[in-house]
Protein backbone atom coordinates (compact mmCIF):
# COMPACT_ATOMS: atom_id res chain seq x y z
CA UNK A 1 0.00 0.00 0.00
CA UNK A 2 1.32 3.89 -1.05
CA UNK A 3 -0.77 6.34 1.31
CA UNK A 4 -0.60 10.05 -0.25
CA UNK A 5 -1.72 12.15 2.38
CA UNK A 6 -2.31 16.13 2.24
CA UNK A 7 0.18 16.08 -0.29
CA UNK A 8 0.75 19.75 -1.88
CA UNK A 9 3.20 20.54 -4.65
CA UNK A 10 4.00 23.53 -6.41
CA UNK A 11 6.24 25.51 -8.58
CA UNK A 12 6.97 29.09 -8.65
CA UNK A 13 6.67 31.03 -11.97
CA UNK A 14 7.10 34.24 -13.28
CA UNK A 15 3.09 34.08 -13.37
CA UNK A 16 3.07 33.22 -9.67
CA UNK A 17 3.09 30.32 -7.91
CA UNK A 18 1.48 27.30 -10.03
CA UNK A 19 0.37 24.22 -7.95
CA UNK A 20 0.29 21.35 -9.03
CA UNK A 21 -1.58 19.19 -6.51
CA UNK A 22 -2.79 20.60 -3.25
CA UNK A 23 -3.55 18.68 -0.59
CA UNK A 24 -3.91 15.40 -2.47
CA UNK A 25 -5.13 12.08 -0.33
CA UNK A 26 -5.41 8.87 -1.91
CA UNK A 27 -4.48 5.30 -1.27
CA UNK A 28 -2.85 2.86 -3.94
CA UNK A 29 -3.88 -0.37 -2.84
CA UNK A 30 -1.00 -3.22 -2.19
CA UNK A 31 -0.91 -5.94 -5.34
CA UNK A 32 -2.27 -3.98 -8.19
CA UNK A 33 -0.05 -2.47 -10.62
CA UNK A 34 -1.17 1.17 -11.88
CA UNK A 35 -1.50 3.53 -14.60
CA UNK A 36 -1.26 7.18 -14.27
CA UNK A 37 -3.54 8.84 -16.59
CA UNK A 38 -4.46 12.52 -17.78
CA UNK A 39 -3.36 15.65 -19.79
CA UNK A 40 0.52 16.73 -20.72
CA UNK A 41 1.14 18.49 -17.32
CA UNK A 42 -1.34 17.16 -15.14
CA UNK A 43 1.33 15.91 -12.90
CA UNK A 44 1.68 12.43 -13.82
CA UNK A 45 5.38 12.31 -13.69
CA UNK A 46 5.96 14.73 -10.43
CA UNK A 47 3.55 12.24 -8.56
CA UNK A 48 5.94 9.77 -9.67
CA UNK A 49 9.03 11.17 -8.56
CA UNK A 50 7.51 12.34 -5.47
CA UNK A 51 6.46 8.68 -4.64
CA UNK A 52 10.13 7.42 -5.64
CA UNK A 53 11.54 10.31 -3.29
CA UNK A 54 13.62 11.92 -6.34
CA UNK A 55 11.38 14.79 -5.60
CA UNK A 56 9.88 16.50 -2.75
CA UNK A 57 6.19 17.84 -1.63
CA UNK A 58 5.78 21.01 -0.26
CA UNK A 59 4.23 19.44 2.76
CA UNK A 60 2.49 16.26 3.08
CA UNK A 61 3.83 12.57 3.31
CA UNK A 62 3.70 9.68 1.62
CA UNK A 63 3.87 6.74 3.32
CA UNK A 64 4.83 3.13 2.34
CA UNK A 65 6.16 -0.34 3.58
CA UNK A 66 6.65 -1.31 0.12
CA UNK A 67 9.84 -0.59 -1.57
CA UNK A 68 10.17 0.98 -4.69
CA UNK A 69 12.53 1.87 -7.35
CA UNK A 70 13.64 5.19 -9.22
CA UNK A 71 11.99 5.47 -12.51
CA UNK A 72 13.14 2.27 -14.54
CA UNK A 73 15.87 3.73 -17.11
CA UNK A 74 16.55 6.91 -15.67
CA UNK A 75 20.24 7.41 -16.73
CA UNK A 76 20.29 11.71 -15.31
CA UNK A 77 21.97 10.59 -12.34
CA UNK A 78 24.65 9.47 -13.04
CA UNK A 79 28.07 10.51 -12.49
CA UNK A 80 29.79 11.66 -15.56
CA UNK A 81 33.37 11.54 -14.91
CA UNK A 82 33.50 8.23 -13.58
CA UNK A 83 33.26 5.07 -15.44
CA UNK A 84 29.65 2.67 -16.25
CA UNK A 85 31.64 0.11 -13.70
CA UNK A 86 31.82 2.66 -11.06
CA UNK A 87 28.75 4.27 -11.13
CA UNK A 88 26.55 0.84 -11.20
CA UNK A 89 29.15 0.18 -8.01
CA UNK A 90 27.78 2.99 -6.14
CA UNK A 91 24.50 2.65 -6.45
CA UNK A 92 24.75 -1.02 -6.00
CA UNK A 93 26.29 -0.68 -2.47
CA UNK A 94 22.85 1.91 -1.59
CA UNK A 95 20.50 -1.18 -2.73
CA UNK A 96 21.71 -4.04 -1.85
CA UNK A 97 23.82 -6.68 0.61
CA UNK A 98 27.81 -6.39 0.34
CA UNK A 99 27.94 -10.00 -0.98
CA UNK A 100 25.13 -9.17 -3.77
CA UNK A 101 27.57 -6.54 -5.14
CA UNK A 102 29.91 -8.49 -7.42
CA UNK A 103 26.25 -10.21 -8.83
CA UNK A 104 24.66 -7.10 -9.61
CA UNK A 105 27.89 -5.64 -11.01
CA UNK A 106 28.07 -8.55 -12.95
CA UNK A 107 24.57 -8.71 -13.94
CA UNK A 108 24.58 -4.97 -15.69
CA UNK A 109 27.75 -5.54 -17.61
CA UNK A 110 26.08 -8.79 -19.46
CA UNK A 111 22.87 -7.07 -20.02
CA UNK A 112 23.81 -3.41 -21.08
CA UNK A 113 26.25 -5.44 -23.67
CA UNK A 114 28.38 -2.18 -23.33
CA UNK A 115 31.58 -4.00 -24.10
CA UNK A 116 34.70 -2.11 -23.26
CA UNK A 117 32.83 0.88 -22.54
CA UNK A 118 31.50 -0.08 -19.75
CA UNK A 119 34.73 0.52 -17.93
CA UNK A 120 35.04 3.94 -19.90
CA UNK A 121 33.17 7.61 -18.30
CA UNK A 122 30.03 8.11 -18.70
CA UNK A 123 30.20 11.59 -20.64
CA UNK A 124 32.02 9.18 -23.55
CA UNK A 125 28.16 7.54 -23.71
CA UNK A 126 25.94 8.14 -26.54
CA UNK A 127 22.28 8.17 -25.19
CA UNK A 128 21.04 5.04 -26.26
CA UNK A 129 24.33 3.51 -24.00
CA UNK A 130 22.93 5.50 -21.07
CA UNK A 131 20.06 3.97 -21.43
CA UNK A 132 21.12 0.67 -21.71
CA UNK A 133 22.84 1.43 -18.91
CA UNK A 134 20.40 2.56 -16.87
CA UNK A 135 17.69 0.38 -18.09
CA UNK A 136 19.87 -2.87 -17.36
CA UNK A 137 20.35 -1.01 -13.52
CA UNK A 138 16.70 -0.73 -12.48
CA UNK A 139 16.52 -4.35 -13.44
CA UNK A 140 19.05 -5.54 -11.37
CA UNK A 141 17.50 -4.76 -7.99
CA UNK A 142 13.69 -6.56 -6.93
CA UNK A 143 11.51 -3.85 -5.76
CA UNK A 144 7.27 -4.07 -4.98
CA UNK A 145 6.99 -1.30 -6.86
CA UNK A 146 8.80 -0.04 -10.33
CA UNK A 147 8.10 3.10 -11.41
CA UNK A 148 7.91 3.01 -15.40
CA UNK A 149 7.81 6.19 -17.04
CA UNK A 150 7.70 5.84 -20.97
CA UNK A 151 10.64 3.51 -20.71
CA UNK A 152 9.92 -0.43 -21.21
CA UNK A 153 12.89 -0.99 -23.80
CA UNK A 154 15.50 0.75 -25.88
CA UNK A 155 18.20 0.06 -28.47
CA UNK A 156 18.21 -1.55 -31.39
CA UNK A 157 15.43 -4.15 -32.30
CA UNK A 158 17.72 -7.67 -30.97
CA UNK A 159 17.87 -5.41 -27.09
CA UNK A 160 14.39 -4.36 -27.42
CA UNK A 161 13.18 -7.85 -27.12
CA UNK A 162 15.55 -8.90 -24.55
CA UNK A 163 14.57 -5.64 -22.20
CA UNK A 164 10.67 -7.00 -23.20
CA UNK A 165 11.76 -10.27 -21.86
CA UNK A 166 13.04 -8.81 -18.48
CA UNK A 167 10.23 -6.54 -17.87
CA UNK A 168 7.44 -9.05 -18.72
CA UNK A 169 9.86 -10.88 -15.90
CA UNK A 170 9.60 -8.32 -13.26
CA UNK A 171 6.15 -7.31 -13.68
CA UNK A 172 5.25 -11.16 -13.15
CA UNK A 173 7.22 -10.51 -9.86
CA UNK A 174 6.45 -6.91 -8.94
CA UNK A 175 4.40 -4.20 -9.30
CA UNK A 176 4.27 -1.31 -11.49
CA UNK A 177 3.29 2.16 -10.79
CA UNK A 178 3.25 3.06 -14.88
CA UNK A 179 2.79 6.33 -17.09
CA UNK A 180 2.81 6.27 -20.91
CA UNK A 181 1.30 7.93 -23.65
CA UNK A 182 0.46 4.28 -24.75
CA UNK A 183 -3.11 3.51 -23.09
CA UNK A 184 -2.45 0.40 -25.13
CA UNK A 185 0.69 -0.29 -22.93
CA UNK A 186 -1.39 0.83 -20.05
CA UNK A 187 -4.14 -1.48 -20.40
CA UNK A 188 -1.29 -4.18 -21.05
CA UNK A 189 0.50 -3.90 -18.14
CA UNK A 190 -2.05 -2.37 -15.50
CA UNK A 191 -5.14 -3.42 -13.11
CA UNK A 192 -6.20 -0.60 -11.99
CA UNK A 193 -5.88 3.58 -13.15
CA UNK A 194 -5.49 6.78 -11.10
CA UNK A 195 -7.00 9.65 -13.59
CA UNK A 196 -5.39 13.09 -12.86
CA UNK A 197 -8.02 15.50 -14.11
CA UNK A 198 -8.30 19.19 -14.41
CA UNK A 199 -8.44 21.02 -11.33
CA UNK A 200 -6.33 19.07 -8.54
CA UNK A 201 -9.41 16.22 -9.11
CA UNK A 202 -7.93 12.83 -8.81
CA UNK A 203 -9.88 9.47 -9.06
CA UNK A 204 -8.72 5.82 -8.48
CA UNK A 205 -10.89 3.21 -10.74
CA UNK A 206 -10.18 -0.34 -10.71
CA UNK A 207 -10.42 -0.76 -14.63
CA UNK A 208 -7.91 0.70 -16.52
CA UNK A 209 -10.47 1.36 -19.67
CA UNK A 210 -13.07 3.17 -17.34
CA UNK A 211 -10.08 5.37 -16.19
CA UNK A 212 -9.10 5.66 -20.08
CA UNK A 213 -13.07 6.47 -21.32
CA UNK A 214 -12.95 9.57 -18.24
CA UNK A 215 -9.99 10.97 -19.26
CA UNK A 216 -11.10 10.63 -23.15
CA UNK A 217 -14.47 12.08 -21.64
CA UNK A 218 -12.87 15.10 -19.74
CA UNK A 219 -10.53 15.53 -22.59
CA UNK A 220 -12.95 15.68 -25.51
CA UNK A 221 -11.40 13.09 -27.56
Amino acid sequence: MIKIENLTKSYRTPKGRHYVFKNLNVTLPTGKSIALIGRNGAGKSTLLRMIGGADRPDSGSILTDQTISWPVGLSGGFQGSLTGRENVKFVSRLFSKKDELYDKINFVEQFSELGKYFDMPIKTYSSGMKSRLGFGLSMAFKFDYYLVDEVTSVGDEKFKKKCDVLFNSRHKESNFLMVSHSMAVLQKYCDAALFIGRHNNINYYDSVAEAINKYKENEGL
